[in-house]
């Protein structure tokens, strides 16, 4: 009898222990559903940075493009693309015998000019002037023939050897003779107006704007560089005969360069002079160069048909001649930057009605209130309501959504 009891003993032991585990499991097993599995991230200082991307073209601030003056044969290239040249080094040739030969004709037509205006001051050509001098002198000595005649006949007729007729006929000849002189003098000092002058001064002028252009021209058949710098172009060849006008050479400072910037209307506000800028070419991955914001946009203009932005001119301030003009780029301005400030990522603010974050006190979500300073793309700025190093729930590893109190645990 007391082996029965025994044994009945020991079963309802083991129903209890066995109760008890039961119990214990189910309570684990709940109170693990309650727990949610949450991303986190802890407050920790950071330098932030608000930055605005878009294209540009670089455009050299000393840029040098020789044209053709004339047409005419390229005669002869004196350096090859991407050398550096120095100031007034030759580049290139024209073929010269059409200037030489137009600069010869100008100066003949002003020399022609020039001879017409002098002998017209000079009241004509030398041969006019030595005919008027023996006009001139015939014409005298007729003067002083038809005096004599005069005071001869004078003379008789006061004896009555000659007639009244004859002396006033005489008179007539001396008077005639004279005003044969005074006309030939006259001619020979005002033989040209003042209006003849004025046109032939004019040809001169015209000549001489002649002579100055064929002498622009041919020396424009050896074209040197302006400046010291780089030849990034030579769209011509060698003895190809090319239009006035075109293109044969083009020079720059690779080492001065702007660029041009467009940044689309609403995102123009915050751009201002001197704000730091980085420079990407998708031609060189891995390189970047640096510069500044020279000037902010001051108006809107249509770019691309499409597009409403405003135009802003950044400095390259680390150009070393392998950034080339005309290239296209992707420059990044940054317009705020706050150094060693409380900073979470962006996954961790919330926004409804007010910002705030779910900070995690006691393996509890905490709703906290906060103030937000600098935002970008990938972080924000806690001016207050935030500590260093805070532990704030960045998200959830299920379809749970955060709320103030929730038990969470933070996923490795």
């Amino acid at each position: 009898m007391a082996q029965q009891v025994s044994v009945r003993s020991r079963g309802w032991v083991w129903g209890l222990v066995a109760f008890a585990a039961g119990l214990a499991l189910f309570l684990y097993v709940r109170s693990g559903r309650d727990v949610v599995t949450v991303g986190a991230a802890r407050v920790e200082r950071h330098n932030l940075a608000s930055d605005k991307s878009t294209n540009g073209r670089v455009a050299p601030l000393k840029d040098f493009q020789a044209h053709a003056l004339i047409s005419g044969l390229v005669n002869r290239f004196f350096v090859r693309l991407g050398q550096t040249v120095q100031s007034g080094q030759e580049l290139v040739q024209m073929d010269d015998s059409q200037a030489r030969k137009d600069l010869a004709a100008a100066k003949a037509s002003l020399a022609s000019s020039m001879a017409s205006l002098q002998a017209m001051e000079q009241g004509g050509t030398q041969d006019e002037l030595l005919a008027q001098s023996a006009d001139l002198t015939a014409a005298k000595t007729q003067v002083l023939q038809n005096t004599a005649s005069l005071t001869s006949l004078q003379t008789l007729e006061t004896k009555g050897a000659a007639s009244a007729n004859e002396v006033a006929l005489a008179q007539q000849h001396l008077n005639s003779a004279k005003d044969r002189v005074q006309q030939i003098q006259a001619r020979r000092h005002a033989r040209y107006s003042p209006d003849d002058l004025k046109a032939q001064k004019a040809q001169v002028a015209e000549a001489q704007a002649a002579v100055d252009a064929a002498q622009t021209i041919f020396a424009g058949v050896n074209i040197h560089s302006p400046f010291a710098g780089t030849v990034y172009a030579i769209p011509v060849t060698q003895y190809e005969f090319v239009p006035a006008g075109e293109t044969l050479v083009q020079v720059a400072d690779l080492t001065n360069l702007q660029i041009k910037a467009y940044f689309d209307e609403p995102e123009i506000g915050l751009l201002k002079a001197g704000q730091p800028v980085s420079i990407k070419w998708d031609a060189k991955p891995g390189k970047e160069w640096h510069g500044h914001v020279v000037q902010a946009p001051t108006t809107i203009i249509s770019y691309g048909g499409t597009r409403n932005v405003g135009e802003c001119l950044i400095s390259v301030d680390d150009a070393e001649g392998d950034l080339l003009p005309n290239t296209n780029v992707t420059v990044k301005v940054t317009e705020l930057q706050h150094d060693h400030v409380l900073s979470l990522p962006r996954e961790a603010l919330h926004t409804v009605g007010s910002d705030f974050v779910y900070k995690i006190v006691d393996s509890r979500l905490v709703r906290t209130p906060i103030r937000v300073g600098l935002t970008n793309l990938t972080r924000f700025e806690i001016l207050d309501g935030l500590k260093e190093g805070d532990v704030v729930a960045l998200g959830v590893t299920n379809e749970t959504d955060l709320s103030d109190g929730l038990r969470v645990k933070v996923k490795p």
